[in-house]
């Protein structure tokens, strides 16, 4: 890695809820599952003081509204605070006015916990073409950025033809995709969850590289339950239930080399920067 590309600061990002939220299982049966969430925060958390990093939380408003100190430790400890919606569910299956609701639930059981915030993200990136008026929405609920797109193609998510880089999706508000990096003239998915967990760590590795070399940041994003291998075991259709519970033994000392390979920072620093950048003459 050159000089130039060492020096760039990436974005750290977590999706902050529990190991049984992101199952495409009904808000109303969450009560019978057991809470983890403060097990893998806690080792998330200790990885990020010893390498000295502050990163970027995207706090479910439900996990805000039940476990508000735990907002409150993760805020103490220097890091940002964002939303990640209230209830875990695909925006383009909410619709305008049910998700304008759930953002603004979100929003307020965080300013309750630690204040208010100006980042969001999609609950499994579904800010679609099908649901792009939601950046409307994000803009009237006074967020600044977004990091929901995953320009690339998949069953759940995906704009595979919008830009890899920072954009403004709707006056007022810029989005930073989760990163992609190319091989052979096609996009591969980067950003980290379940890719971090089942490419190998040098495919991590190159693809950050890459995108460091180009001169740009690279947005990754992991989940509390990624580092929580003892969480319970249940039976979820194929597809779900293999990602879900793939290579969890590896997580740590994965992010361990992650942290120490490359520089990392919030999404609001990233924001920063580039609103600098713009007012330099």
């Amino acid at each position: 890695m050159n000089t130039d590309a060492a020096a760039i600061e990436n974005a750290f990002t977590v999706d902050l809820e529990d190991w049984y939220q992101g199952l495409e299982i009904t808000t109303t049966d969450w009560g019978r599952f057991e809470t983890r969430i403060r097990i893998g925060t806690e080792r998330l958390l200790s990885l990020l003081e010893t390498a000295n990093v502050k990163a970027t939380f995207f706090v479910l408003g439900h996990v805000a509204e039940h476990h508000p100190d735990l907002v409150r430790d993760i805020h103490a400890a220097g890091h940002e605070i964002g939303t990640h919606g209230y209830a875990h569910q695909f925006v383009y299956r909410l619709g305008k006015d049910a998700f304008r609701e759930d953002l603004q639930r979100s929003l307020e059981m965080i300013d309750r916990a630690v204040g208010a915030v100006i980042g969001h993200r999609a609950p499994f990136f579904s800010i679609t073409r099908d649901a792009e008026w939601a950046f409307e929405i994000l803009t009237e609920c006074g967020l600044a950025y977004d990091s929901s797109v995953f320009p690339i193609r998949n069953y759940r998510y995906g704009i595979p033809d919008a830009p890899r880089w920072p954009f403004e999706p709707h006056s007022g508000l810029i989005e930073f995709p989760v990163s992609t990096f190319l091989a052979m003239g096609h996009r591969i998915p980067l950003g980290g969850g379940a890719y971090f967990r089942i490419f190998p760590y040098v495919v991590t590795r190159y693809g950050l590289r890459q995108i460091n070399a180009s001169g740009n940041s690279a947005i990754f994003y992991i989940h509390p339950w990624e580092l929580d291998p003892e969480q319970p075991r249940v039976e979820l259709p194929r597809r779900i239930g293999v990602i879900h519970y793939w290579n969890l033994d590896a997580v740590v000392g994965r992010l361990q080399r992650l942290l120490a390979d490359f520089r990392f920072t919030t999404m609001a620093r990233l924001l920063e920067r580039r609103q600098d950048l713009q007012q330099t003459p």
